[in-house]
């Protein structure tokens, strides 16, 4: 049994460790001052902040709805909300063509209102909201589910209306799980990669993100790998500091016991 998990976790680590074993730091931190790479951060944590705005404001009352309410369909609702996870990085690019692209199911709608959002940073946002999305709506769900309904119920017998209640009670109570789902959804979209370049390019300054950097630095002779490890190496830095921060965050919020594990399964 030790043996099996000291494989699985050598198995999980060696990669990170290898990215930061390759290069000296001291280059690494000359490498990240190249415009290539900051371009490449700025664009990417300015659209993962929009794309994760969307997703809290759309996704959360979505979440609440199918976790409180029993209704037909809410099954298929649930697989459909989940579906994105699964599909191949490029069907979901093709998907996003297909929808929102000049000749896509909405594209004339958007193209006479002056919208086109192929190659353009919009393009960026809505292809990390897709992907991203599922991961905090599922565990949204699950911190929802977890409430007790007692107090839910005794907060509206006291004359709390649904919204008051809501905002008072509910999201108090769940904001553990919602703030788990949100990190892994922040996370997930910062390393946002097939869809992407499908749908919004990679353009430097414009639409290029720190993955699709990555990719065309690995492809850049002869020093290309070099700064694609540096780049690499601040995108592991940079998740694994949220995870962390959220970890810490959540250390000081009193609650009653729960799970050790961040991501708690639904029930």
């Amino acid at each position: 049994m030790f043996a099996a998990a000291a494989i699985a976790f050598a198995f999980l680590l060696f990669p990170i460790v290898a990215i930061f074993s390759r290069v000296s730091p001291g280059r690494l931190v000359a490498q990240l001052s190249r415009p290539v790479v900051t371009d490449a951060l700025v664009l990417s944590l300015e659209t993962s902040a929009i794309a994760q705005a969307l997703v809290l404001l759309l996704g959360t009352p979505a979440a609440y709805l199918l976790a409180t309410r029993r209704f037909r369909g809410r099954s298929l609702a649930v697989v459909l909300v989940e579906l994105p996870l699964v599909l191949p990085p490029a069907v979901a690019g093709i998907g996003l063509i297909a929808a929102f692209g000049r000749f896509g199911l909405l594209g004339g709608t958007l193209d006479a209102f002056g919208i086109q959002l192929g190659l353009t940073q919009a393009a960026v946002v809505i292809a990390v909201a897709y992907v991203s999305s599922p991961l905090y709506v599922r565990q949204a769900i699950a911190a929802f589910e977890a409430v007790d309904t007692d107090l839910v119920a005794a907060s509206r017998t006291l004359g709390a209306g649904p919204v008051r209640t809501f905002f008072r009670v509910v999201l108090p109570l769940a904001r553990r799980g919602l703030a788990a789902g949100e990190a892994l959804s922040f996370a997930r979209g910062l390393g946002e990669f097939g869809a992407t370049i499908m749908f919004a390019g990679s353009l430097q300054g414009v639409t290029q993100t720190l993955p699709l950097a990555i990719y065309q630095q690995f492809n850049v002779q002869p020093d290309g790998f070099t700064t694609a490890l540096a780049m690499s190496a601040l995108l592991v830095v940079v998740s694994g500091a949220l995870l962390v921060a959220l970890r810490v965050s959540l250390s000081w919020q009193p609650s009653r016991p729960t799970s050790r594990f961040l991501f708690a399964p639904s029930r």
